[in-house]
C-alpha cells in the first residue's frame, strides 16, 4: 500500500523550514545607509567602515578614529578623569550622563592626547558622537582648551576630528561659554605660528561649527557630511522654503568656499601627513 505522500518533495532543513530564502545574522552585517547594500561587518571594517559600493562613510568611534590615524603605540590621551556634572541640576542629566557613558564608553564627547602620524609628533582630539550625540558640553570645551594650550607650550600642530550635535542643552549658557574659550585657545595657538587641522565629519553642527571646527587653518570634510549651525529642516520651518539639494552637505560647502579638501577616509592619514610635512618640512 503506498503512503500518502509518497512523491512530496522532502524538505530540505538547510533552508529553515518552508522559506527557502537564506538568511544572515544581523549581528555578521550591516545595511548601506545610502545604496542598502547588506555588508559583512569583517569587510567593512577592513574597509575602514566605508561602503565599497556607493562609498558611504558610516560613523567611527572615537576610539576607532584614534586607531587609524594615530602611528602604532603612539597615543597617549591627556586630561583622563575630567567629568561632567550636573551643575544647574538639570533634570534628569545625571542619568543622561549615565546612560551617555554607558553607551559611548567614554568619560566625555571629546578625547584628547599627542600621538605621530608618520614619525610627526602632534595634538589630536577627537569627538566621540556616542556620547550625548558629540554635544559641547563644559568639560568638553575644558579639554579642548587645555588641548591647545599644550600644544602651544610645546609648539606642537593641532589635528582634531569632529562629528556634534552642538551645544549641551542641559548646561545652558555655561556650554555656551566653551564657544568663545575654545576660540580664543585656538587664536592663541595660531598666534604663536602653530598648525590646526580641522577634520569635519557626519555631521558637525551647531556651536562646534560656529566656533573650533570652522577655525582651523586648513578645514578637511569627509565625504557628504552635513556641516552646519541649523539644521536644514530647522531652515526650511523658518523661511517656509524649499532648500538645494545637498544644501549644507560637504559637496555644496565646498563650492562656496566654506571648506578647503573633501578627503575620503582611505587616503586622509596621508593627506593629513603631507600637510603636516609641509608645515614642518619633515621628510617621510
Amino acid at each position: 500500500m503506498l503512503k500518502k505522500g509518497l512523491f512530496k518533495k522532502p524538505q530540505n532543513i538547510l533552508e529553515g523550514g518552508t522559506n527557502s530564502r537564506a538568511e544572515i545574522p544581523e549581528e555578521l552585517c550591516r545595511k548601506c545607509a545610502e545604496c542598502n547594500k547588506m555588508l559583512f561587518l569583517g569587510e567593512l571594517k577592513e574597509n575602514l567602515n566605508v561602503c565599497d559600493q556607493c562609498g558611504y562613510h558610516f560613523a567611527l568611534s572615537a576610539r576607532e578614529r584614534i586607531f587609524i590615524t594615530a602611528d602604532k603605540n603612539t597615543f597617549k590621551e591627556l586630561f583622563v578623569g575630567i567629568k561632567p556634572k550636573n551643575i544647574l541640576d538639570f533634570f534628569e542629566y545625571d542619568k543622561k550622563l549615565s546612560s551617555a557613558v554607558q553607551n559611548s564608553k567614554e568619560e566625555e564627547s571629546v578625547i584628547c592626547g599627542t600621538c605621530k602620524i608618520n614619525k610627526i609628533p602632534v595634538c589630536l582630539f577627537v569627538m566621540e558622537g556616542r556620547f550625548m550625540m558629540g554635544s559641547m558640553g563644559t568639560v568638553t570645551g575644558e579639554k579642548i582648551t587645555r588641548l591647545f594650550e599644550y600644544a602651544l607650550e610645546k609648539s606642537l600642530p593641532v589635528i582634531g576630528f569632529c562629528v556634534s550635535g552642538g551645544a549641551r542643552m542641559q548646561e545652558g549658557i555655561l556650554s555656551l561659554m566653551q564657544m568663545t574659550k575654545t576660540s580664543a585657545a585656538v587664536k592663541r595657538h595660531s598666534d604663536g605660528g602653530n598648525l590646526y587641522i580641522s577634520v569635519l565629519t557626519n555631521p558637525t553642527t551647531g556651536g562646534v561649527t560656529a566656533s573650533f571646527a570652522m577655525e582651523g587653518d586648513i578645514i578637511i570634510s569627509e565625504p557628504k557630511a552635513l556641516i552646519c549651525f541649523a539644521g536644514p529642516r530647522v531652515i526650511e520651518q523658518t523661511i517656509k522654503q524649499q532648500l538645494p539639494k545637498g544644501f549644507q552637505k560637504a559637496e555644496f560647502l565646498i563650492e562656496k568656499g566654506f571648506i578647503d579638501l573633501i578627503v575620503e577616509r582611505s587616503k586622509l592619514k596621508d593627506y593629513l601627513f603631507k600637510l603636516l610635512s609641509f608645515h614642518t618640512g619633515a621628510k617621510k
